[in-house]
């Protein structure tokens, strides 16, 4: 039988903590080759970006298919995705899953997991660069797993912005509205960057000794970065995926087609830091930055748990494709 979930039900489902504890996992896998991801291309269909995101876990017995669409609509450019999962068991078509929001906060979740093992511990106050949807998921994700005490926040619409405050109001932390992106990336210790911007909205050279960089929003084109060269050369950047990075990061390809960094300054990946292969944070005054593309294996992780908990619960419709 086959799962079918919608994103109302997936919105009762989601543990953020389990989500976070689940995704930090995944990327160990990752980095001891218990888990992969699919290295399919992207299809180009006009102006629409039709990226199919296939990953396996052992541990886990599960693998997953993504479809993520990423096109312009009538209020700028949208965001589309459908998950399967799959067992790897049986090769059973176990569920099928709408994507929103478990791309939200799987994302959020890996730039909190990042934080974990990038940012000082004397952290407090965190800065977001755009103020939609998913600066929501990174506030709940990050807030929640750091001491964050303050958040200062810039958008290029002021009404985004507005709603954002009437969000969160209820979260218990002071929340500041700046007038740019320079100046919230000047008073912050931790800084996500969540935009799908085309041209780069934050500078290396507004950079203070010690900051961390969660770099989340550009869509997975090379031709879109958030973040200039600059900002690339003078952190240590670590990556979701190498492989990834080098292929669908408009900031990582970029930067290297610019000479600001060698290829080579993307070889670093999470899960590699999370398994003690490499260094996370060395100094206090160190810029370290993670550049998250967003991979397969992240969605997998996520979809088992909501799988798992949705069956325990009876929520959802099963359904036999067989007959």
């Amino acid at each position: 039988m086959t799962l079918i979930l919608s994103h109302s039900e997936i919105a009762g489902l989601i543990d953020r903590t389990a989500i976070f504890t689940a995704v930090e996992e995944a990327h160990r896998d990752l980095s001891i080759g218990l888990a992969s991801n699919g290295t399919a291309a992207a299809l180009n269909v006009g102006g629409t970006v039709i990226l199919p995101m296939a990953a396996a876990d052992e541990r886990l017995r599960t693998a997953s298919v993504k479809v993520l669409s990423d096109l312009m609509g009538h209020d700028g450019k949208v965001q589309r995705s459908t998950i399967l999962v799959f067992s790897t068991d049986t090769g059973e078509c176990e569920a099928l899953l709408d994507g929103r929001l478990v791309t939200a906060v799987r994302t959020a979740a890996a730039s909190a997991v990042a934080t974990k093992y990038l940012a000082r511990s004397t952290s407090r106050t965190l800065g977001l660069v755009g103020a939609g949807k998913l600066a929501l998921e990174h506030l709940r994700a990050i807030a929640s797993t750091s001491h964050i005490e303050e958040v200062v926040v810039w958008s290029r619409s002021q009404a985004t912005v507005a709603s954002f405050l009437d969000e969160t109001r209820d979260f218990g932390i002071t929340v500041r509205p700046l007038a740019s992106a320079e100046a919230v990336t000047r008073e912050s210790d931790v800084l996500c960057t969540l935009t799908p911007a085309h041209e780069p909205l934050v500078r290396g050279a507004w950079f203070s000794p010690g900051l961390h960089v969660n770099v989340v929003g550009a869509p997975p084109r090379t031709d879109h970065r958030e973040v200039d060269g600059e900002a690339m050369a003078r952190a240590y950047v670590v990556v979701d995926s190498t492989a990834a990075s080098l292929s669908k990061s408009g900031d990582t390809v970029m930067a290297i087609e610019e000479g600001a960094i060698p290829w080579s300054a993307v070889q670093t990946e999470l899960g590699d830091i999370i398994d003690g292969k490499a260094d996370g944070r060395v100094s206090q005054d160190q810029i370290t930055l993670f550049n998250s593309v967003g991979i397969g294996l992240q969605d997998t992780a996520t979809a088992r748990l909501l799988i798992d908990r949705a069956r325990a619960e009876g929520i959802g419709r099963e359904v036999d494709l067989r007959g």
